[in-house]
């Protein structure tokens, strides 16, 4: 490991001091979707960096020991996102090109190799307004009507199987797919209700959406959280109970082959970094640290999902279990699979028939989320905790605290306590921060 670690500060250290400055040789400017895309050519790769800043909004984008050749494009007066493109040079090698915006924007990059039809290399950003990725929604505040002025959470719902592929049959002919559509719909309508979050349906029909098109879907989107719905089956119709799957790790190094393999479509995933013309050993390095952020995340939220599922029904396993499903696998997307109970349990089966169990599982998985998000809330994101309060207390645990101790010095309920942390049990870790509720 020790020389795996050598080898990689060595081609970092090397790089930039072999490299000859980059020349931006062009720029240009599409509009398509509502979205905004600007590609900039240049004759080698470049090393990037990209952030955004408010008051007023602006992305920045650094580019390592380059020059521009010739003048930026001017957006048109009807762009959605740009207001102007300006640049400058930092550290005397290094070009920032700054985009001045109309508000605030979702932003991706990507690098593309030469191909036949470009002798450049092409560094493409895209802007997506947020106030163009849904139509604007007003909340109540006080007594008064104001619209949202920050982005929106985006949570993707995908309703297994559908179409030709009804899934697990229960004893009286309930289809996997119909529950599993039904149950996303109304936690679909649950989210639309929670001011700063926006649900995506990846299916809102009975037909089939590929494994594949359903991670796609979702990164396309942007998708801040992606939650699989589904029911589970068994021969003995005794099991029973909800359980929540994230990736296993096995199926992670299996996906990292896969992108590793197909680096083009891979350039925008490390937060703009060029993987294609990025060595093995630093293209591996890279796509496992974003993966393992990921089921970090993925982890935290099937938790909180789980435990908020064990107060309306049985668990069929206590904690979050780690499984290969394809679903689970997009590198940049905290993702889950939730199997909300056993459709061939014939108990289990009259449940997930019934429309208000439905609701009180879509209920169930939206309050999970929401102890998530507001552990981890995505940057910039308009949120509003349960309790309403813009700045729920916190506290971080120092050794020998415990879960009930801490219940008792903020004087709510030890099941509250757990509950807004998304625990399972009383189990807690030195400077693990925690979401104190208002009451219990």
């Amino acid at each position: 490991m020790k020389r795996v670690f050598a080898l990689l500060f060595c081609v970092l250290l090397t790089r930039p001091v072999l490299a000859a400055q980059v020349t931006v040789e062009g720029a240009r400017l599409g509009v398509e979707d509502g979205r905004t895309r600007v590609v900039l050519d240049t004759r080698t790769a470049v090393t990037h960096k990209i952030f955004t800043l408010q008051g007023p909004d602006r992305v920045v984008v650094d580019l390592s020991d380059a020059r521009l050749a010739g003048a930026l494009p001017r957006p048109r007066a009807n762009d959605p996102a740009l207001v102007g493109l300006r640049s400058g040079i930092r550290d005397k090698t290094d070009l920032r090109i700054v985009f001045d915006l109309k508000g605030p924007v979702r932003v991706k990059s990507f690098s593309l190799p030469p191909e036949r039809r470009h002798d450049h290399h092409r560094l493409v950003i895209d802007l997506l307004p947020r106030a163009a990725d849904a139509p604007p929604r007003t909340t109540v505040v006080a007594g008064r009507r104001q619209s949202p002025s920050r982005p929106e959470v985006l949570i993707a719902i995908d309703a297994g199987h559908g179409g030709a592929d009804p899934g697990a049959i229960g004893k009286r002919g309930t289809y996997e797919k119909d529950v599993t559509l039904a149950i996303a719909r109304k936690l679909a309508a649950l989210v639309e209700r929670e001011p700063g979050m926006r649900p995506l349906m990846i299916r809102d029909g009975d037909y089939y959406v590929r494994l594949r098109q359903r991670i796609e879907k979702a990164r396309k989107h942007q998708a801040d959280l992606f939650i699989s719905i589904h029911a589970d089956a068994f021969t003995n119709d005794r099991a029973h109970g909800s359980s929540v799957y994230t990736l296993s790790f096995n199926g992670a190094s299996s996906e990292a082959a896969r992108w590793l393999a197909n680096r083009e479509n891979a350039a925008d995933l490390i937060g703009g970094v060029n993987i294609a013309d990025s060595d093995d050993l630093l293209a591996s390095v890279l796509i496992d640290m974003t993966q393992n952020a990921t089921i970090e995340h993925s982890t935290e939220a099937a938790s909180a999902v789980l435990s908020h599922l064990g107060r309306i029904s049985d668990l069929h396993k206590r904690r979050v279990q780690r499984a290969g499903f394809a679903v689970l696998k997009s590198p940049d997307i905290p993702s889950m699979l939730v199997e909300t109970a056993f459709i061939t349990n014939a108990e289990e089966e009259r449940r997930l028939r019934d429309p208000a169990h439905q609701e009180r599982l879509a209920q169930a998985i939206l309050t999970g989320i929401k102890a998530y998000f507001r552990k981890y809330p995505p940057q910039g994101a308009l949120l509003q905790a349960a309790n309403g309060r813009s700045n729920p207390r916190r506290h971080v645990t120092h050794r020998g605290d415990t879960l009930s101790e801490i219940a008792q010095r903020y004087r709510v309920s030890l099941s509250s306590l757990r509950a807004e942390n998304g625990l399972i049990d009383d189990t807690i870790r030195v400077g693990q921060v925690l979401a104190i509720p208002e009451d219990s």
